[in-house]
C-alpha cells in the first residue's frame, strides 16, 4: 500500500522560500497522480497543485500560479514543491496526496492516499 511523507516546512519570512517534499513507499510512484493541498486555521482544504504521473501535466491554483512549481522524481520517488514568493495567506498545512493515474484535478475527494502534513508559517 502506497505511504507519503511530507517534509520541508518551516517558518520564513514574506518573499522567502521553501521546498517541500513528498516521499513516497510502497508502491511505484510512476502509477499514480500526485497533488499538493493546503488547510489553514478555520478553514477548508484547499488544492494548490497536482501532477501527472509522467510529470508532463501541471496544474495550480490561481492563487499560487507564477509562484509555486509542482515537479516529480519517480526514480527516487519523490515529489516537490518549491515555494517562492512566499506570502502570509500561504500559512497552512501542507499535504501530499495521491491518486491512481485516472484523472488529474485539485478536487480532494479524487485522492486516495494522503500524508501527515507539514506546516508552513509564513510571518515577519
Amino acid at each position: 500500500q502506497l505511504q507519503l511523507v511530507e517534509s520541508g516546512g518551516g517558518l520564513v519570512q514574506p518573499g522567502g522560500s521553501l521546498r517541500l517534499s513528498c516521499a513516497a513507499s510502497g508502491a511505484p510512484l510512476g502509477y499514480y497522480t500526485i497533488g499538493w493541498f493546503r488547510q489553514a486555521p478555520g478553514k477548508g482544504r484547499e488544492g494548490v497543485s497536482c501532477i501527472g504521473s509522467s510529470g508532463g501535466s501541471t496544474t495550480y491554483a490561481d492563487s499560487v500560479k507564477g509562484r509555486f512549481t509542482i515537479s516529480r522524481d519517480n526514480a527516487k520517488a519523490t515529489v516537490y514543491l518549491q515555494m517562492n514568493s512566499l506570502k502570509p495567506e500561504d500559512t497552512a498545512v501542507y499535504y501530499c496526496a495521491a491518486v491512481h493515474a485516472y484523472t488529474s484535478n485539485l478536487f480532494a475527494g479524487n485522492y486516495r492516499y494522503w500524508g501527515q502534513g507539514t506546516q508552513v508559517t509564513v510571518s515577519s
